[in-house]
């Protein structure tokens, strides 16, 4: 606030300032202007040798003609008729059409000051001089009537402005302190959710609006990654807790079958590892950056060299390559991922293939298994979602498969969709071609 009030001042202070400088000049250019329009009529006069004695001019101004040797030839009203207004020294020194200045009470004008010009009439073999004084006192009166009035008028001016400053500032910045309050609430826990919307609908409000939602995002973002902590830590629990019990019974039976019961561990072991992987792969996807190691790559190989793992996988390649621009590892643990789902739900026989499709490539992949009906078929992409708990569990799923899918799958700018295969499932990969 005081900062604005200390530009104000400035700025009044620089614009009085700037308007004094530009009024005095403009008043001494018409004061220099008026004298020299009367020299140039005094001349006009004594080249009709029609000048007369006493010359009528302004009674602001005096006028002198003066011949070679300083002798006064003619005069105005209140002119000295014996000695010239200016000094040998100063009409040596100055051109025709040139200004001087002198002492105003040097020549009887009243003020301080007198602008003196100088022009030469007559025949060159025996000129005069005209000299025309011009009083500056109305100029300085008026300059100085100028000064006093901003020296009034600047404090109450400024004060006025403080005031109204003031006034609409606190009212504009009012809403500002509004959201500063309750965000210091929020921050303390003793608001819940959102910051106080002003009424006014102005760029305080479209703040408020913004800032609302993302208060909004970063409640949901903190509720997801409350929730996927719990989750972790529940699927983390259990083979843990498988571990610990065989293990302490193994301490307590003399006769433990130790290489049955280090296979079991492995088992485990091997679980802690894929979901300690899964974890790892999706918080690097919340970062949401892109992928880094791009290249491209034929697809029909990559999900060719996958498909190969699997016994009651059914591949179909493409009649051409089919080239996109992708992280041939992600991609492939897309694949994978889609093919464990498959492969652990088919009843018999599990068919992907590949191929260009409208400028995208698609990856397709079926399974004659039970499907997921449509009203699940969105939910199973969140993270930990089984359809069947239980025998999920069993078969070793940790709920993550479907998830990494989709994350994967979006960081390279494609689309995932789940429909039916009559009988079955049918899952779709398409991703942009190069």
């Amino acid at each position: 606030m005081w900062l604005s009030v200390t530009v104000v001042a400035a700025g009044l202070a620089a614009g009085g300032l700037l308007l004094l400088g530009v009024l005095n000049f403009a008043l001494l250019r018409a004061v220099n202007a008026e004298a020299g329009d009367t020299a140039a009529g005094v001349v006009k006069l004594i080249d009709q040798h029609s000048l007369s004695e006493i010359i009528q001019v302004n009674p602001s101004m005096q006028v002198q003609v003066i011949d070679g040797q300083d002798r006064v030839l003619a005069i105005s009203a209140g002119a000295d008729r014996l000695i010239p207004m200016l000094h040998d020294d100063e009409l040596r020194g100055l051109k025709d059409g040139e200004i001087t200045e002198i002492p105003g009470d040097r020549i009887g004008l009243p003020g301080g000051a007198a602008r003196v010009v100088m022009r030469t009439a007559g025949p060159p073999g025996n000129p005069v001089r005209v000299l025309v004084a011009r009083s500056t006192d109305d100029l300085d009166q008026g300059v100085h009537i100028l000064r006093v009035t901003l020296l009034i008028a600047f404090p109450l001016l400024l004060g006025m402005l403080a005031a109204v400053m003031w006034r609409v500032l606190g009212a504009a910045l009012r809403p500002v302190d509004a959201l500063r309050a309750g965000a210091e609430e929020i921050t303390g826990g003793t608001r819940h959710g959102r910051l106080p919307l002003p009424e006014a609908r102005d760029e305080v409000y479209r703040l408020a609006v913004t800032l609302n939602g993302m208060l909004y995002r970063l409640e949901a973002a903190r509720a997801r990654q409350r929730a996927f902590v719990a989750d972790a830590a529940h699927e983390l629990r259990s083979p843990l807790t498988n571990m610990r019990t065989e293990l302490e019974v193994a301490q307590r039976l003399p006769d433990t079958d130790w290489p049955a019961l280090s296979a079991d561990l492995l088992t485990d072991v091997d679980r802690l590892s894929r979901l300690v992987d899964d974890l790892l792969l999706l918080a690097r996807s919340d970062d949401a950056r892109p992928p880094t190691r791009l290249a491209d790559a034929d697809l029909g190989e990559v999900v060719g060299s996958v498909a190969a793992r699997y016994d009651k996988v059914a591949y179909t390649p493409p009649p051409e390559p089919v080239t996109a621009r992708v992280e041939p590892d992600a991609i492939g643990r897309v694949v994978a991922n889609l093919l464990d789902n498959a492969d652990r739900h088919a009843r018999s026989q599990v068919a992907v293939e590949v191929a260009d499709e409208d400028g995208y490539a698609r990856v397709t992949v079926r399974d004659d298994g039970p499907g997921i009906p449509p009203a699940d078929r969105e939910r199973v992409f969140d993270r930990f979602t089984r359809l069947d708990d239980a025998r999920a569990r069993d078969a070793g799923g940790t709920g993550l498969g479907l998830a990494i899918v989709r994350e994967l799958v979006r960081r390279h700018h494609g689309t995932v969709t789940l429909g039916d295969a009559s009988p079955g499932l049918r899952v779709d990969i398409r991703l942009p071609v190069t």
